[in-house]
Protein backbone atom coordinates (compact mmCIF):
# COMPACT_ATOMS: atom_id res chain seq x y z
CA UNK A 1 0.00 0.00 0.00
CA UNK A 2 1.36 3.38 -0.88
CA UNK A 3 1.59 5.74 1.65
CA UNK A 4 0.18 8.45 -0.57
CA UNK A 5 -0.14 9.57 -4.24
CA UNK A 6 0.84 13.52 -4.81
CA UNK A 7 -2.06 15.04 -6.07
CA UNK A 8 -0.99 17.80 -9.01
CA UNK A 9 2.82 16.41 -8.36
CA UNK A 10 4.04 18.60 -11.89
CA UNK A 11 1.48 21.12 -11.58
CA UNK A 12 1.75 22.11 -7.99
CA UNK A 13 6.07 21.77 -8.07
CA UNK A 14 6.13 23.85 -11.27
CA UNK A 15 3.81 26.81 -9.70
CA UNK A 16 7.11 27.13 -7.35
CA UNK A 17 9.56 28.23 -10.24
CA UNK A 18 12.11 25.97 -8.59
CA UNK A 19 15.96 27.72 -8.86
CA UNK A 20 18.13 25.16 -8.39
CA UNK A 21 20.12 27.27 -5.67
CA UNK A 22 16.66 28.02 -3.79
CA UNK A 23 15.65 27.40 -0.39
CA UNK A 24 11.84 25.63 -0.36
CA UNK A 25 9.50 24.40 2.45
CA UNK A 26 7.00 21.52 1.66
CA UNK A 27 4.82 22.06 5.17
CA UNK A 28 2.30 19.00 4.39
CA UNK A 29 5.09 16.25 3.44
CA UNK A 30 3.17 12.68 3.88
CA UNK A 31 4.24 10.44 1.60
CA UNK A 32 7.35 12.74 0.35
CA UNK A 33 6.10 12.98 -3.32
CA UNK A 34 6.20 16.51 -3.44
CA UNK A 35 9.10 16.64 -1.59
CA UNK A 36 10.58 14.16 -3.57
CA UNK A 37 10.06 16.03 -7.32
CA UNK A 38 10.95 19.85 -5.75
CA UNK A 39 14.70 17.46 -4.69
CA UNK A 40 14.65 16.43 -8.36
CA UNK A 41 14.80 20.23 -9.77
CA UNK A 42 17.31 21.83 -6.68
CA UNK A 43 20.98 21.66 -7.59
CA UNK A 44 23.88 20.73 -4.56
CA UNK A 45 23.44 24.13 -3.25
CA UNK A 46 19.78 23.67 -2.92
CA UNK A 47 17.58 23.27 0.56
CA UNK A 48 14.17 21.85 1.14
CA UNK A 49 12.24 21.84 4.71
CA UNK A 50 9.50 19.67 4.94
CA UNK A 51 6.79 19.87 8.31
CA UNK A 52 4.59 16.64 8.92
CA UNK A 53 3.05 16.59 12.69
CA UNK A 54 2.06 12.73 12.10
CA UNK A 55 5.02 10.34 13.53
CA UNK A 56 3.80 8.04 10.77
CA UNK A 57 5.41 10.51 8.25
CA UNK A 58 8.62 10.05 9.90
CA UNK A 59 9.08 7.17 7.90
CA UNK A 60 9.16 8.11 4.78
CA UNK A 61 12.32 10.37 5.38
CA UNK A 62 14.31 11.32 2.54
CA UNK A 63 17.66 10.46 3.01
CA UNK A 64 19.50 13.67 1.22
CA UNK A 65 21.69 16.36 2.91
CA UNK A 66 19.67 19.32 1.22
CA UNK A 67 16.76 18.08 2.97
CA UNK A 68 15.64 18.37 6.16
CA UNK A 69 12.08 16.92 8.26
CA UNK A 70 10.67 18.96 11.16
CA UNK A 71 8.26 16.72 13.00
CA UNK A 72 5.87 19.63 13.77
CA UNK A 73 2.67 21.17 12.52
CA UNK A 74 3.14 23.68 9.71
CA UNK A 75 1.86 26.74 11.75
CA UNK A 76 4.67 26.84 13.69
CA UNK A 77 6.59 27.54 10.31
CA UNK A 78 8.47 30.98 10.55
CA UNK A 79 9.56 29.60 14.25
CA UNK A 80 11.34 26.58 12.90
CA UNK A 81 12.70 28.23 9.98
CA UNK A 82 14.28 30.41 12.28
CA UNK A 83 15.76 27.55 14.22
CA UNK A 84 17.75 27.10 11.30
CA UNK A 85 19.14 30.34 10.19
CA UNK A 86 16.43 30.44 7.65
CA UNK A 87 14.93 33.95 7.49
CA UNK A 88 13.07 33.87 3.95
CA UNK A 89 12.47 30.88 0.91
CA UNK A 90 12.08 31.12 -2.36
CA UNK A 91 8.76 29.00 -2.55
CA UNK A 92 6.41 27.09 -0.13
CA UNK A 93 4.21 24.18 -0.82
CA UNK A 94 1.07 23.06 0.83
CA UNK A 95 -1.50 20.55 0.05
CA UNK A 96 -3.64 19.99 2.85
CA UNK A 97 -5.72 17.16 2.27
CA UNK A 98 -5.47 14.04 4.48
CA UNK A 99 -3.23 11.82 3.17
CA UNK A 100 -4.48 7.88 1.76
CA UNK A 101 -2.18 5.89 4.90
CA UNK A 102 -4.39 8.04 7.50
CA UNK A 103 -7.70 7.40 5.47
CA UNK A 104 -6.37 3.93 4.91
CA UNK A 105 -5.23 2.83 8.76
CA UNK A 106 -8.65 2.05 10.29
CA UNK A 107 -7.95 2.94 13.59
CA UNK A 108 -7.08 6.75 12.96
CA UNK A 109 -10.84 7.49 12.45
CA UNK A 110 -10.62 9.38 9.56
CA UNK A 111 -12.56 6.94 7.02
CA UNK A 112 -15.86 6.29 7.17
CA UNK A 113 -15.61 3.14 5.78
CA UNK A 114 -14.22 1.26 8.48
CA UNK A 115 -15.34 0.80 12.62
CA UNK A 116 -12.72 2.92 14.72
CA UNK A 117 -12.53 4.52 17.63
CA UNK A 118 -13.77 8.39 17.57
CA UNK A 119 -9.89 9.51 17.13
CA UNK A 120 -9.19 11.75 13.97
CA UNK A 121 -6.15 13.37 15.38
CA UNK A 122 -3.26 14.37 12.72
CA UNK A 123 -0.74 14.50 15.53
CA UNK A 124 -1.43 11.90 17.88
CA UNK A 125 0.40 13.56 20.72
CA UNK A 126 -2.59 16.26 20.62
CA UNK A 127 -5.57 15.88 23.49
CA UNK A 128 -8.48 16.55 21.57
CA UNK A 129 -9.90 13.85 19.63
CA UNK A 130 -13.10 13.12 17.49
CA UNK A 131 -14.36 11.13 21.19
CA UNK A 132 -13.70 14.82 22.97
CA UNK A 133 -15.71 16.52 21.08
CA UNK A 134 -18.93 14.13 20.34
CA UNK A 135 -19.36 13.25 23.96
CA UNK A 136 -17.94 16.88 25.86
CA UNK A 137 -19.07 19.83 23.65
CA UNK A 138 -22.57 21.63 24.72
CA UNK A 139 -25.22 21.40 21.92
CA UNK A 140 -24.36 24.54 20.72
CA UNK A 141 -20.81 23.73 20.10
CA UNK A 142 -21.64 20.96 18.33
CA UNK A 143 -24.04 22.99 16.09
CA UNK A 144 -21.53 25.61 15.25
CA UNK A 145 -18.92 22.54 13.80
CA UNK A 146 -21.44 21.05 11.85
CA UNK A 147 -22.97 24.37 10.52
CA UNK A 148 -19.84 25.86 9.97
CA UNK A 149 -17.25 23.39 8.98
CA UNK A 150 -19.86 20.50 7.44
CA UNK A 151 -22.10 23.04 6.04
CA UNK A 152 -24.85 20.79 7.39
CA UNK A 153 -28.36 22.32 7.40
CA UNK A 154 -29.21 19.68 9.76
CA UNK A 155 -26.75 20.62 12.22
CA UNK A 156 -28.91 21.67 15.05
CA UNK A 157 -31.32 18.61 15.39
CA UNK A 158 -27.72 16.81 14.22
CA UNK A 159 -26.47 18.49 17.66
CA UNK A 160 -29.70 17.44 19.71
CA UNK A 161 -29.66 14.13 18.71
CA UNK A 162 -26.21 13.31 19.99
CA UNK A 163 -26.10 15.71 23.32
CA UNK A 164 -29.32 13.10 24.25
CA UNK A 165 -27.64 9.97 23.37
CA UNK A 166 -24.38 10.38 25.02
CA UNK A 167 -26.60 11.17 28.39
CA UNK A 168 -27.26 7.09 28.60
CA UNK A 169 -23.79 6.18 27.94
CA UNK A 170 -20.15 7.69 26.10
CA UNK A 171 -20.25 7.71 22.32
CA UNK A 172 -17.38 5.74 20.83
CA UNK A 173 -16.94 4.28 18.13
CA UNK A 174 -17.70 5.70 14.45
CA UNK A 175 -20.32 2.77 13.95
CA UNK A 176 -22.39 3.83 17.12
CA UNK A 177 -21.99 7.69 15.91
CA UNK A 178 -23.37 6.49 12.50
CA UNK A 179 -26.63 4.77 14.33
CA UNK A 180 -27.74 7.66 16.12
CA UNK A 181 -27.51 9.91 13.61
CA UNK A 182 -29.20 7.25 10.97
CA UNK A 183 -31.80 9.52 10.99
CA UNK A 184 -30.24 11.83 8.65
CA UNK A 185 -28.55 9.67 6.25
CA UNK A 186 -31.50 9.03 3.84
CA UNK A 187 -29.60 6.13 1.34
CA UNK A 188 -29.33 8.36 -1.43
CA UNK A 189 -26.57 10.94 0.32
CA UNK A 190 -25.66 8.66 2.88
CA UNK A 191 -22.08 8.80 1.96
CA UNK A 192 -22.10 12.83 1.39
CA UNK A 193 -23.51 13.38 4.42
CA UNK A 194 -20.85 11.22 6.61
CA UNK A 195 -18.33 12.64 4.58
CA UNK A 196 -19.70 16.40 5.74
CA UNK A 197 -20.02 15.21 9.03
CA UNK A 198 -16.39 13.54 9.26
CA UNK A 199 -15.17 16.42 7.37
CA UNK A 200 -16.25 18.62 10.26
CA UNK A 201 -15.38 16.74 13.16
CA UNK A 202 -11.97 16.09 11.71
CA UNK A 203 -11.96 19.99 11.21
CA UNK A 204 -12.44 20.60 14.65
CA UNK A 205 -10.21 18.26 15.89
CA UNK A 206 -7.17 19.29 14.15
CA UNK A 207 -7.67 23.44 14.07
CA UNK A 208 -7.47 23.32 10.14
CA UNK A 209 -8.94 26.72 9.81
CA UNK A 210 -7.03 27.93 12.31
CA UNK A 211 -4.04 26.06 10.86
CA UNK A 212 -4.59 27.27 7.50
CA UNK A 213 -4.84 31.06 8.61
CA UNK A 214 -2.14 31.37 10.53
CA UNK A 215 0.45 29.51 7.71
CA UNK A 216 -1.18 32.26 5.27
CA UNK A 217 -0.38 35.29 7.54
CA UNK A 218 3.26 34.29 7.67
CA UNK A 219 3.89 33.96 4.02
CA UNK A 220 4.38 37.75 3.32
CA UNK A 221 7.18 37.69 5.66
CA UNK A 222 8.85 34.52 5.00
CA UNK A 223 8.53 34.56 1.09
CA UNK A 224 11.64 36.14 -0.50
CA UNK A 225 10.11 39.33 -3.36
CA UNK A 226 9.33 36.95 -6.27
CA UNK A 227 9.19 34.10 -3.87
CA UNK A 228 6.02 31.65 -4.74
CA UNK A 229 3.65 29.75 -2.92
CA UNK A 230 1.85 26.71 -4.64
CA UNK A 231 -1.36 25.25 -2.37
CA UNK A 232 -4.06 22.39 -2.59
CA UNK A 233 -7.12 22.55 -0.98
CA UNK A 234 -10.21 20.28 -1.10
CA UNK A 235 -12.98 21.57 0.36
CA UNK A 236 -14.31 25.68 -0.57
CA UNK A 237 -13.80 26.52 3.63
CA UNK A 238 -9.84 26.00 2.56
CA UNK A 239 -10.01 27.17 -1.13
CA UNK A 240 -12.08 30.23 0.09
CA UNK A 241 -9.70 31.40 2.38
CA UNK A 242 -6.63 31.32 0.36
CA UNK A 243 -8.04 32.59 -2.60
CA UNK A 244 -9.15 35.80 -0.93
CA UNK A 245 -6.06 36.18 1.09
CA UNK A 246 -4.24 35.98 -2.08
CA UNK A 247 -6.55 38.48 -3.95
CA UNK A 248 -6.45 41.34 -0.99
CA UNK A 249 -4.26 39.87 1.91
CA UNK A 250 -7.32 39.56 4.13
CA UNK A 251 -9.82 36.81 5.09
CA UNK A 252 -12.74 39.03 5.41
CA UNK A 253 -14.26 42.12 4.50
CA UNK A 254 -12.01 44.84 2.05
CA UNK A 255 -8.67 46.29 1.91
CA UNK A 256 -8.17 49.81 3.06
CA UNK A 257 -7.94 52.10 -0.61
CA UNK A 258 -5.83 54.73 -0.96
CA UNK A 259 -8.12 58.40 -2.12
CA UNK A 260 -7.48 56.96 -5.92
CA UNK A 261 -9.29 53.62 -4.60
CA UNK A 262 -6.46 51.70 -4.77
CA UNK A 263 -4.81 49.09 -2.54
CA UNK A 264 -1.70 47.25 -2.08
CA UNK A 265 -1.75 43.82 -1.30
CA UNK A 266 1.58 41.39 -0.08
CA UNK A 267 0.77 38.90 -2.83
CA UNK A 268 -0.43 38.42 -6.60
CA UNK A 269 -2.06 35.43 -8.22
CA UNK A 270 0.03 33.29 -10.88
CA UNK A 271 -2.28 32.03 -13.51
CA UNK A 272 -5.88 31.01 -12.66
CA UNK A 273 -7.35 27.85 -11.16
CA UNK A 274 -5.78 24.60 -11.56
CA UNK A 275 -7.44 21.31 -10.99
CA UNK A 276 -6.83 17.78 -12.09
CA UNK A 277 -7.30 15.94 -15.17
CA UNK A 278 -9.86 13.57 -15.72
CA UNK A 279 -6.78 11.19 -15.94
CA UNK A 280 -5.22 12.07 -12.92
CA UNK A 281 -9.02 11.59 -11.19
CA UNK A 282 -9.30 8.03 -12.94
CA UNK A 283 -5.90 6.83 -11.25
CA UNK A 284 -6.33 8.33 -7.97
CA UNK A 285 -9.88 9.37 -7.10
CA UNK A 286 -9.05 11.29 -4.31
CA UNK A 287 -7.94 14.13 -6.48
CA UNK A 288 -11.30 14.73 -7.89
CA UNK A 289 -11.93 17.37 -5.42
CA UNK A 290 -8.17 19.39 -5.24
CA UNK A 291 -7.60 22.73 -6.28
CA UNK A 292 -4.48 24.40 -7.01
CA UNK A 293 -4.24 28.37 -6.58
CA UNK A 294 -0.18 29.62 -6.83
CA UNK A 295 0.99 33.33 -6.04
CA UNK A 296 3.99 35.38 -5.82
CA UNK A 297 5.20 37.95 -3.33
CA UNK A 298 5.25 41.55 -4.27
Amino acid sequence: MEYHNAVLLKETVDGLDVKPDGVYVDVTFGGGGHSREILSRLGSSGKLYAFDQDKDALANTIEDDRFVLINENFRYIKRFLRFYGVREVDGVLADFGVSSHQFDVAERGFSTRFEAKLDMRMNQDNKLSAFEVINEYDEEQLREVFFQYGELRQAPAMARVIVSERKTAPIETSEQLKVILKQFLNHRRENKVLAQIYQAIRIEVNQEIQVLKELLMQMPEILKVGGRLSFISYHSLEDRLVKRFIRNGLFEGEPERDVFGNFEVPLKKVGGLIVPSQDEIKVNNRARSAKLRIAEKI
